[in-house]
């Protein structure tokens, strides 16, 4: 049995939380050591940013707090702490210039993930953090963590821990969710797709549009709307505009396209009347409603035989949705650690001295900022917890 080591914080974990969380123990004068079972921390993260690394959304806290839908009340001690406003000020206090773009949504002017990150980690190990990769967390044997490492099983004792292991999507990034075996099974919820990708079977005619963004259109399913883009992709439809609605379609609930979200049922109706002698229909759409070559197949795909009267059918065109990608292909998971397991300090309530925060607890947040926000938050809000708790220890 290898040797414990005895040290005084420890973060499981090098995700945006775990990373916030060690910056927090650091800046405290704690000197935290971070286990990463990946080869280099911030895997996710980086992913994330290829695209334009959305770190926030800039506006009004009731709206802010409403994307969380009622996951707001538990995560409201964190985003209370750091909250958007909080977000830029620290992005900006790593270098990092940021815009708002017309929708809110924050980005670095740098756009991508690593000069933020690289910022970030540089002032981590100048504080005194150390980062240990490919250190794979096992679980527990007592009050002992243990890991699998490149040489060999090892032991940690901590005077204060901080989980942030991930929820179960990008498997290849480090989020796996295999975690949960550790905990009893009450403790925890079981984990499913969010912000996913929807399947749709298309028709062979569908094929020269797949890559093809659909803009200006409104999703709709369970009481949510979304006006998001989305794009035909070979599988079914996948982007902003569908991602919101994933926890309705877990549900069960039926989509519709909404392809005039600004006109009224009633003036599209008119506006379809005004029909030339010897228009086709695929014209006289194109004419009197600018209706677009992809908007029309979508019509054809989805809401044949067509009615005389096309104006219902335009504002809530059926889509039969075969099921949502699979959960590794998720950007990230619902369920995971239960909120109820822990205490309002984020402690776990049957392991003292033992905090969690970030993606592996019980939430899930819309893309376009909130996510990341709230990974962030629970993670600072874990540090501090923490360093209260050595305090109160007298370490």
């Amino acid at each position: 049995m290898p040797e414990t080591e005895d040290i005084r914080a420890l973060v499981i974990g090098g995700g945006p939380a775990g990373l916030m969380a060690a910056e927090v123990l650091a800046a405290a004068g704690h000197a935290p050591v971070v286990a990463e079972r990946m080869p280099t921390v911030g895997r996710k993260l980086l992913m994330a940013g290829k695209s334009g690394l959305n770190l926030t959304k800039a506006e009004a806290d009731i709206a802010f707090r409403a994307a969380y839908g009622p996951d707001a009340a538990p995560l409201a001690a964190a985003l209370d702490g750091f909250g958007p406003q909080a977000a830029m000020t620290w992005a900006e206090g790593l270098g990092q210039p940021l815009f708002t773009g017309s929708t809110g949504r924050v980005f670095p002017r740098a756009m991508k993930a690593s000069p933020l990150l690289r910022s970030w980690l540089a002032r981590l190990q100048a504080d005194g953090a150390e980062i240990r990769t490919r250190w794979r967390w096992t679980g527990w044997d007592a009050s002992d963590h243990t890991f699998d490492t490149p040489d060999g099983p090892r032991r940690i004792r901590a005077r204060a821990t901080i989980l942030a292991l991930g929820g179960a999507s990008w498997t290849r990034l480090g989020s796996d969710g295999l975690w949960r075996g550790a905990f009893p099974e009450a403790a925890t919820s079981p984990f499913a797709p969010s912000n996913a990708a929807i399947r749709v079977v298309w028709s062979a005619h569908m094929r020269p549009h797949f890559g093809t963004p659909l803009k200006g259109v409104a999703f709709q399913a369970g009481g949510i709307t979304s006006r998001g883009e989305a794009v035909i992709a070979r599988d079914g439809l996948e982007g902003g505009g569908v991602y919101p609605l994933t926890p309705a379609l877990r549900a069960g609930a039926a989509l519709t396209l909404d392809l005039f979200p600004d006109l009224a049922t009633d003036a599209l109706r008119l506006r379809l009347a005004r029909r030339r002698r010897g228009d086709s229909l695929a014209n006289h759409l194109r004419r009197a409603v600018k209706l677009s070559a992809m908007a029309r197949a979508l019509v054809m795909e989805w809401g044949r035989p067509l009615p005389d009267d096309l104006a219902p059918l335009l504002k809530a065109l059926p889509v039969p949705v075969a099921g949502l990608a699979p959960m590794d292909g998720a950007i990230s998971t619902a369920g995971g650690l239960r909120f109820a397991a822990l205490d309002g300090d984020l402690m776990l309530r049957d392991r003292p001295g033992v905090f969690a925060a970030g993606e592996m607890l019980d939430w899930e947040a819309p893309t376009g900022g909130y996510l990341l926000t709230a990974c962030l938050a629970t993670g600072r809000l874990t540090g501090r917890s923490a360093a209260r708790y050595l305090q109160a220890a007298g370490v």
